[in-house]
């Protein structure tokens, strides 16, 4: 299977002579500081805006701070080589709070708030104050990128690069091609994402793009499954874990982007497609309004401190447990004594293929089968192999939601899905016509040597 399909682009000699060499990036957050931070990394002049000086002045001990951990897995044990990467990366980095210093570039990436009148506002002063070589990019991660740069004349010159935090570990960047954004632009901001070391994916101007309009539904459905009582979070965590290789469990990936992130995301999800999937979760808006954000306030799904982080990674579902043997007994039996105790699953209802098959792989499946495969630039909103490199990339999952159809079998998840349809009776687990075509053509996945990829017999 070509696993770099919709991944490695070929570039225009046009795209190659606009190469990006100066960046600004406004907003001087976690995440502008991390955008502005590998800008400087590949080599190039970077200038930080905000209104917020105390901000700036923070972004930068931040950025320092990062570069030396970078220089330290770059150039293991040489001092010298690890002061000068550090000393010439942020050399290249400057601050400023007014928004003309760096209007003059060839790339200015906005990370503030995510609110469109703010980002509206700042654009239509950048499309004044900037020349026309400049390409402007907003990183929003829920509003419409569209909508954003309504009020801008250079459309063409404009787009979505959607960086995952943290910026300078995380090595996705979704990149929005807008209605009107030309082949040159598109080009030249895919070549820009590859210099500063991301994997590049392509993604029209749809909800939640590629990994959050999957994620959402994820988290939600997690979150209902709380609510409604069906299992503790805890066992929805352990049984995503074990069940399905992921790193993290739901309530864990919570805590750690933030539940007031989340709960915006979703209120932009449900704004823009009313889909009840994307509804208001009462347990959600209760947690944020009494300030449990996660990690970051100490305390959400699960509580923090300073000197413990709750999370756990589990690196394989066949995770070994500790136990104590004494040897064998004289009837021939084992004294061994687990130490650590099962999970309890007497009151879980099916968590992990609800969890899988309803909340990410039939997720993926409708934006497969409603878009089409492999249409960038015809019409379809990502390709299959975008969306599962999104997922490994952007959720750190060891599959992604296509790859494991097809290594779980089509027709296997079609049986799944009917049943959890009849069962529940919810829309999410309604047929999909792309994969009753697929299994009613014997396109099964890995076993019958294609499904939504080819296989080598």
């Amino acid at each position: 299977m070509n696993k770099l399909i919709g991944i490695t682009r070929s570039f225009s000699s046009s795209a190659s002579l606009n190469a990006v060499k100066t960046v600004t990036v406004v907003g001087g957050g976690l995440m502008g500081s991390g955008i502005a931070q590998v800008a400087a990394q590949a080599g190039q002049n970077v200038t930080i805006i905000d209104v917020n000086s105390e901000l700036l002045e923070k972004a930068q001990k931040s950025i320092q701070t990062n570069l030396t951990r970078v220089g330290k897995k770059l150039y293991k044990g040489d001092e010298a080589k690890i002061a000068n990467f550090v000393k010439e990366s942020a050399e290249r980095i400057r601050v400023s709070t007014k928004l003309e210093d760096g209007a003059d570039v060839d790339l200015i990436v906005e990370a503030i708030v995510e609110k469109l009148d703010a980002k509206q506002e700042l654009f239509n002063k950048l499309d004044v104050l900037s020349p026309p070589r400049t390409i402007f990019a907003t990183n929003t991660s829920c509003i419409s990128v569209n909508a954003i740069g309504a009020g801008i004349q250079r459309k063409d010159r404009y787009g979505g690069l959607h960086f995952f935090n943290p910026v300078p570990v995380m090595r996705l960047l979704e990149v929005i091609k807008c209605d009107n954004t030309s082949e040159e632009t598109y080009q030249t901001m895919m070549e820009w994402g590859k210099s500063v070391g991301k994997t590049c994916i392509t993604c029209k101007d749809t909800p939640g793009f590629v990994v959050n309009r999957l994620l959402g539904p994820y988290s939600a459905e997690a979150i209902r499954m709380l609510e409604r009582g069906d299992a503790t979070k805890e066992d929805i965590d352990i049984g995503m874990k074990l069940g399905a290789g992921l790193p993290m469990g739901p309530f864990e990936l919570a805590d750690y982007t933030g539940l007031d992130t989340n709960r915006l995301a979703q209120q932009a999800l449900y704004s823009m497609t009313k889909n009840e999937v994307f509804a208001p979760i009462e347990l959600l808006e209760k947690m944020v309004a009494e300030g449990k954000y996660g990690i970051k306030s100490g305390e959400g799904f699960y509580k923090y401190n300073k000197n413990r982080i709750h999370i756990s990674f589990i690196s394989s579902p066949c995770e070994k447990r500790p136990s104590l043997s004494t040897g064998k007994r004289a009837d021939g039996s084992s004294n061994d004594k687990q130490l650590l105790p099962p999970m309890d699953t007497r009151n879980t209802k099916s968590v992990t293929y609800e969890c899988v098959v309803g909340l990410l792989g039939v997720r993926s499946l409708r934006v497969v089968g409603e878009s089409g495969i492999g249409k960038i630039g015809k019409g379809g909103d990502a390709s299959a192999e975008d969306i599962d490199v999104a997922i490994k990339l952007g959720a750190g999952y060891p599959m992604g939601p296509l790859e494991l159809a097809d290594f779980t079998g089509l027709d296997t998840k079609k049986f799944v899905l009917g049943v959890m349809h009849e069962k529940t009776g919810l829309p999410a687990f309604e047929p999909i016509a792309l994969l009753n075509k697929l299994v009613s053509e014997g396109k099964f996945g890995r076993k019958t040597g294609e499904g939504f990829y080819k296989y080598d017999k």
